[in-house]
Order: C-alpha cells, then structure tokens, then sequence
C-alpha cells in the first residue's frame, strides 16, 4: 500500500465532503492547508482526483444510481457517497490504469476509518458491482 496515495485519497474525501456543505472553498486554498503535512506527491494525486471527480460527477453518480437500486445517491451518507465517487473515478475513468482489486480495498479502509459501521460492506457491494459493469 502506498501511503502517499492513502493520504491522497483522503485528502480528496476530506475536501469532496467539505464542498458539499462550502462549495466556495476553493481546492487550491483547502489544499494548502496540508502543503506543511504531506509532500508534493500526495497533494498532486489528490487534486488530480477532486478535480476528476468534479468533472465526472454527473456521470459517476449515474453510475452509482444504476448500480444502487434501493439507495439514491442524495439519500446516501456523505462519507460513503464520496468514497464512492473517488474510488469509481480512480476504477473507471482515471488515465492512469489502477487495479480495480486495490481501489476497492483501499475505498473499504477508508470507509472503516471514516465511514460508519455499514460503510465498509457498503461500499464493497457498490464497488463490485461497477467492476461488473462495462463504462459507458
């Protein structure tokens, strides 16, 4: 596991959950907020993620909704429907090719450590199913 991409991913949780209560917060100001904590690495990957997953949200939560038939993504906790949108972005539309295997489980810590009890099983079920699936 690497830890620069761990951090980066929550990183990326921390600023995507934000935005939704402060979306006048820009990523650059959140962002340098951590330039004393973690290295240049860990912050690119990070912007690299939020941005990615800002440009694709419409398509990401399409995708989640197809795939979550009993949950709306409005209606889903913060948490998981962030977790969600960075691990789907990093499986299915990020140029760089990631194991799907390790986005999954790396989405499953995150959510025990920040998620809720149901989080990890959660995410896991949503996860699997849009590995299934082919991306349109």
């Amino acid at each position: 596991m690497n830890q620069d991409r761990r951090n980066a991913r929550e990183l990326a949780l921390q600023l995507l959950f934000q935005s939704e209560f402060a979306p006048q917060i820009s990523v650059n100001a959140f962002l340098q907020l951590y330039d004393n904590k973690y290295g240049t690495e860990t912050i690119q990957y990070a912007e690299q993620l939020i941005h990615g997953v800002s440009e694709a949200k419409n398509k990401i939560d399409e995708k989640i909704s197809s795939v979550s038939r009993n949950w709306k993504v409005d209606r889903m906790a913060l948490v998981d429907r962030n977790i969600l949108r960075v691990a789907i972005f990093e499986m299915k539309l990020s140029h760089e090719k990631l194991s799907e295997k390790i986005v999954i489980n790396e989405a499953i810590e995150i959510a025990k450590k920040y998620g809720n009890t149901d989080s990890a099983g959660f995410i896991n079920g949503i996860l699997d199913q849009v590995g299934r699936e082919e991306w349109r």
